[in-house]
């Protein structure tokens, strides 16, 4: 297997790293499903990514009720999505503990609601894939959280708990259908991703390149 004519959404696609895993699914031969909140900074993505094989939609990725109508467009439209990476993301920190204010939190949570409302709407989709894949981009500081970045360690082990939950699902329904496992959740953790994006988005479009038996569950650090 490979990424080639899968379609990939990349939800929150306009940062710095949506653009180089873009790059790299559509080097792939995958089509890309970019979505964010500013039409404009998409057109820039797709022009830059390769606009014949991407598509842009504006969508809040914390609202539910619009990720949902998200997922019945792509379906009406005829786009079965094989893979779901959610990338809103962000740092803030420092102080130590004391410095963890509860406005800083509410910022970085909104990466956690993103994982959560978009591996819903789309969960059928990706179970009925005949390869589906469900990949985050998380941290080091699950494994070794500091007192100046608890907020942001306390958000990406949620996101990590609930990925290994889509993990579990999976396993848990083709188990029931008594179906071969076919699709996957991936935790992909990084220092700094930043000084890792490329590394991150070869990982991303290698995502077909091991059988959902041996990806499924696996938390994979992405060292460069």
């Amino acid at each position: 297997m490979s990424a080639r004519d899968r379609t990939v959404l990349l939800a929150g696609a306009t940062s710095p790293a949506g653009l180089s895993i873009a790059r790299a699914l559509v080097s792939a031969g995958a089509r890309v499903i970019a979505v964010g909140r500013d039409q404009g900074k998409l057109d820039a993505l797709a022009a830059a990514a390769g606009r014949g094989s991407v598509r842009t939609e504006v969508c809040h990725l914390t609202n539910e009720a619009e990720v949902a109508a998200l997922a019945e467009r792509l379906a009406a439209d005829g786009e079965h999505v094989d893979a779901v990476v959610p990338l809103v993301g962000g740092w803030r920190g420092g102080g130590g503990l004391a410095g963890q204010t509860e406005s800083d939190y509410r910022a970085l949570e909104d990466s956690f609601t993103v994982v959560r409302v978009v591996s819903r709407a789309f969960d059928a989709e990706l179970r009925a894939s005949a390869a589906g894949r469900f990949a985050i981009i998380s941290s080091t500081a699950v494994a070794r959280p500091l007192a100046g970045g608890a907020n942001y360690a306390a958000v990406k082990a949620a996101s990590e708990t609930w990925t290994r939950a889509v993990a579990h699902g999976f396993a848990k329904a083709a188990r029931d259908a008594g179906e071969p496992l076919r699709a996957a959740a991936v935790v992909f953790r990084v220092r700094s991703l930043d000084d890792v994006r490329d590394a991150v988005a070869r990982a991303v479009a290698g995502l077909w390149d091991d059988t959902a038996e041996s990806l499924n569950d696996r938390v994979i650090d992405v060292t460069g």
